[in-house]
């Protein structure tokens, strides 16, 4: 959910500049993870901040992609949401306004994403992918551009893309 339909690191930008009055680009996160960005302690009081996920702008594309992807797939969302339990509620409700689509049930929040077992991920963080026993797409985040390992997407356009080819692939093996 963050970093690939919840544009996390948008949202990180906004509350630094409006906390702190500090303007800040995407290129500061590149190669380092969001933690290292900001001072010691700032960003664990911004993801604690009442608003911060509710908040959260959407990625560009991602809903017109779950909208097609989910005529040809059951689409999960799963959030490792645990590890900031205030999150669950404006990470729920969030989703309903912008993906009202998607239903409750194919919504999971967890802790540990290992336990997840579809044919395809897309995540921003390797540590969710290097585990996973289906088909990994890394999308393109700041903290992850030096990593080379699974199939890499920049956004919704190049996912759309993977999909489309893996579809097509599908059909000629049938």
């Amino acid at each position: 959910m963050d970093g690939v339909i919840a544009d996390t690191v948008m949202q990180f930008i906004n509350w630094y500049d409006k906390d702190y009055g500090i303007k800040i680009g995407v290129e500061a996160f590149h190669g380092k993870p969001e933690i290292e960005v900001f001072p010691e302690g700032v960003m664990k009081k911004i993801v604690y901040s009442p608003g911060f996920f509710r908040n959260v702008p959407v990625m560009y594309g991602a809903q017109e992609a779950l909208k097609e992807l989910m005529q040809y797939f059951d689409v999960f969302i799963v959030s490792a949401a645990m590890e900031f339990p205030q999150s669950l509620p404006e990470k729920y409700d969030w989703l309903k306004e912008h993906f009202p689509f998607i239903g409750w049930r194919n919504i999971i929040f967890c802790g540990d994403k290992s336990v997840i077992g579809t044919d395809y991920m897309i995540d921003d963080h390797v540590r969710n992918l290097d585990f996973f026993k289906g088909k990994t797409i890394l999308f393109t985040a700041g903290h992850n551009i030096d990593i080379d390992r699974h199939t890499r997407v920049n956004n919704w356009e190049e996912a759309m893309s993977f999909f489309k080819k893996e579809l097509q692939n599908s059909q000629n093996n049938n």
